[in-house]
C-alpha cells in the first residue's frame, strides 16, 4: 500500500532551518508497532500520523512518535500539521481542532505563501508543577557545566508539563548555554534518565542572540532518541508554567520569543503567549511557522 507523506520545517519561515517534521497522511490501517518503525525509518525528533477523526466535528487525529516512542503530545508536530492541513486545503476554515493522545487541540492557521504558513495552538492542559531537581552540582556536572553557571534572577532550577514534563535549568549566560552537553552516567543521575524515558534538559539563559527576543535555549532529550532537539513546542507549553511561578507576570497578555536551535544550524523561534488574570494564568498558546520541504510516497 501507499501512503503519502510530507515534510516540513517547524518554527522557522523557510526551509532549511527550524525543527524538520514528517506528516504520514492516510494511517488508516497502520498499528502503533509499523508506525514506530516508520518513525524510526525518518529518524526525525517527531513523526505524525494522520488519519479521520474520532469526532466528526475535528479536522483529524494524530498519533505523534519520536524515534524511541509514542508521546502524548508535542508541540512542533502540532503546529508542523497545522499548517500543512492549511496549506493542501486552503480553502477549509482558518481554524479547527485536531485529536491528540492528551484530547483536542484547539489551532488556527494562516497561510502566508506557497508552501509556507504560520499555525497557533491552544494549550490543551495548563502547566503545572511536577517535581524538583537534584542541587546545582549535580545539575552541572551531568552538563559539563560549572556549578555557579546555573541561575539567574529569580530563576531556579525546576520541572514543570503542560503534557510532557520536562526539566528546566536556567543558566547565567548564552555562554554557558553553548558549552551545556549532556554528560553520559552524570546526565542520567541527574536527569533521571534511569527511571523516565522522558528525561530530558532545557537549559536556557535570558541572554538571547536577537535582542528583541527574551530566552535562548537548548533542549537534550536522549532518552526519546533525540540528542537535541532544534524546537521544542511542548517544553515551551511547559515553560509558561515556570515563568509564572518564577516571574509572578502582571495581568494581561504576555507574548515571549524563545530562541532554539541556533547551535545546530537550524534557528527556531517559538512565541509562547500566556494570558493571566487575577495572578492566575488561565490561557497559554505557542505559534510559530513551519515549511515545506519535500513530500512523497511510503510504499508500505
Amino acid at each position: 500500500m501507499t501512503r503519502r507523506f510530507y515534510t516540513l520545517d517547524v518554527f522557522a519561515g523557510q526551509a532549511l532551518a527550524g525543527n524538520p517534521l514528517a506528516v504520514v497522511l492516510d494511517s488508516q490501517g497502520l498499528d502503533g508497532s509499523r508506525m514506530q518503525a516508520i518513525a524510526r525509518e525518518f529518524n526525525l525528533s517527531e513523526t505524525v500520523f494522520v488519519a479521520p477523526p474520532a469526532n466528526p466535528a475535528y479536522r483529524a487525529s494524530l498519533r505523534i512518535f519520536t524515534p524511541n516512542r509514542e508521546v502524548p503530545f508535542a508541540g512542533h508536530p502540532t503546529v508542523g500539521t497545522a499548517v500543512l492541513l492549511g496549506l493542501i486545503s486552503p480553502d477549509g476554515a482558518p481554524a479547527f481542532t485536531l485529536e491528540e493522545q492528551i484530547g483536542p487541540v484547539a489551532c488556527s492557521v494562516q497561510v502566508l505563501g506557497p508552501g509556507h504558513g504560520r499555525a497557533t495552538f491552544v494549550l490543551p492542559r495548563l502547566p503545572e508543577r511536577t517535581g524538583s531537581l537534584p542541587d546545582n552540582a549535580t545539575l552541572a556536572q551531568g552538563l559539563g557545566l560549572a556549578e555557579a553557571d546555573i541561575g539567574f534572577g529569580t530563576h531556579r532550577p525546576a520541572i514543570y508539563s503542560a503534557g510532557n514534563p520536562f526539566r528546566f535549568v536556567p543558566l547565567r549566560s548564552r555562554d554557558a548555554v553553548a558549552r551545556a552537553w549532556p554528560q553520559g552516567e552524570a546526565f542520567a543521575r541527574a536527569f533521571d534518565a534511569q527511571r523516565d524515558d522522558f528525561a530530558n534538559a532545557f537549559v536556557y539563559s535570558a541572554e538571547t542572540i536577537d535582542p528583541a527576543h527574551d530566552f535562548h535555549a537548548r533542549v537534550f532529550a536522549p532518552g526519546l532518541g533525540v540528542p537535541e532537539d532544534p524546537a521544542t513546542g511542548s517544553a515551551a507549553a511547559a515553560f509558561a508554567g515556570l515563568l509564572m511561578d518564577q516571574e509572578q507576570p502582571a495581568d494581561g497578555r504576555r507574548t515571549v520569543v524563545i530562541e532554539q536551535g541556533d547551535a545546530m544550524g537550524r534557528p527556531s523561534r517559538i512565541a509562547l503567549t500566556l494570558d493571566i488574570a487575577g495572578g492566575r494564568l488561565w490561557r497559554a498558546s505557542v505559534g510559530g511557522e513551519a515549511a515545506i520541504v519535500s513530500e512523497g510516497t511510503l510504499r508500505v
